[in-house]
């Protein structure tokens, strides 16, 4: 079965408010802790935060997430539920380019030639399609 790169993850989090700041933690996912000095910030350094453990400690597979018990919440936390994007993620993470070497029949060279086309461009096109419809 073939699953979408397109589509968006939520994980739930809990911001805990303190000493003017923020830190956040994936209770779900052990290790994954972040903090920032303003919400906004602790969001983002969050989402941040679970792109990095989803790449690194589980290989971009994706744990089901459960309910978090509201009931264990002090009044300084709350419980975010925070977007993971893989497609930006790792546009941002891994925006350098790469080198590939590929095959393609002579006649299809001599005509892509003649027409001045980007092949780098074409393919970037081609894998985005490609990738779109999975």
């Amino acid at each position: 079965m073939r699953r979408s790169l397109m589509k968006k993850y939520f994980y739930p989090a809990v911001f805990h408010e303190e000493d003017g700041g923020y830190w956040v933690e994936f209770p779900e996912l052990p290790g994954c802790v972040t903090q920032g000095d303003t919400f906004e910030e602790a969001y983002e350094m969050a989402a941040e935060a679970l792109g990095l453990y989803l790449e690194t400690e589980n290989g971009f597979k994706y744990p089901d997430t459960s309910k978090i018990n509201m009931a264990e919440l002090d009044k300084n936390s709350c419980i975010v539920m925070v977007e993971f994007d893989e497609i930006e993620y790792l546009k941002k993470m891994n925006d350098r380019s790469v080198k590939k070497t590929l095959t393609i029949p002579k006649w299809l060279d001599i005509l892509a030639t003649r027409k001045n086309i980007n092949f780098s461009q074409t393919l970037q096109n081609a894998l985005m399609e490609n990738i779109a419809d999975m």
